[in-house]
């Protein structure tokens, strides 16, 4: 319907021109370039007025809607884009935060690492040098049982040796300097014994 009435004022706004034009064709002289026409001046002012009354009832409107309209859906994408942008900050500080939480909670979790394994070495040193120590401590006992029935061993011999010597300066009763021989012959005479080292 504004399409029709539309077409329509400007298909008299046109006719009007053009029988203006046809009234002023009747030129007595040729009319100059700057020359002032009265009657074609009046005709275009009252067609323009025409015209304007008619865009502004029926096509300003239109056309004021629609800027309007996309200017509010402009101010509405801006402003959502604002609260979409102050959200994304919120979030990427939140992040942040989470991330230097994560890193210091990994800071944390590698030095108690530390810690532990530190602890660990410490109490697998202490449990080699106390077993070192015990193993020490068994071999000197061996190594002194060891040498105390050695020593009672050699003692027997000694003992034995002794009671041999004697029994055999007793037996041919000589003097000093003969139960001497006697004594060294005899124990250059039993084998000799491995030293215990």
């Amino acid at each position: 319907m504004r399409t029709l009435t539309l077409s329509l004022a400007l298909t008299i706004g046109n006719a009007v021109s053009l029988f203006a034009q046809q009234a002023d064709s009747v030129p007595e002289h040729t009319p100059g370039l700057v020359e002032l026409r009265i009657n074609l001046m009046f005709w275009t002012l009252v067609i323009f007025g025409i015209l304007y009354f008619m865009l502004q009832k029926w096509a300003f409107p239109a056309i004021l809607g629609a800027v309007e309209k996309r200017e509010k859906a402009l101010e509405d994408a801006i402003a959502s884009a604002k609260r979409d942008r102050e959200e994304a900050q919120k979030l990427l500080e939140d992040q942040r935060r989470q991330i230097e939480a994560a890193r210091g909670d990994a800071q944390k979790l590698i030095a108690d690492g530390r810690a532990v394994a530190e602890k660990m070495r410490h109490d697998l040193l202490e449990q080699t040098r106390q077993e070192q120590q015990g193993l020490l401590e068994r071999a000197r006992r061996e190594i002194e049982t060891e040498k105390d029935r050695a020593l009672v061993q050699l003692r027997r011999e000694a003992v034995n040796l002794a009671i041999a010597g004697a029994s055999k300066v007793i037996e041919e009763n000589l003097d000093n300097n003969r139960n001497r021989e006697l004594v060294e012959s005899f124990l250059a005479s039993l084998p000799a014994m491995p030293s215990s080292r």
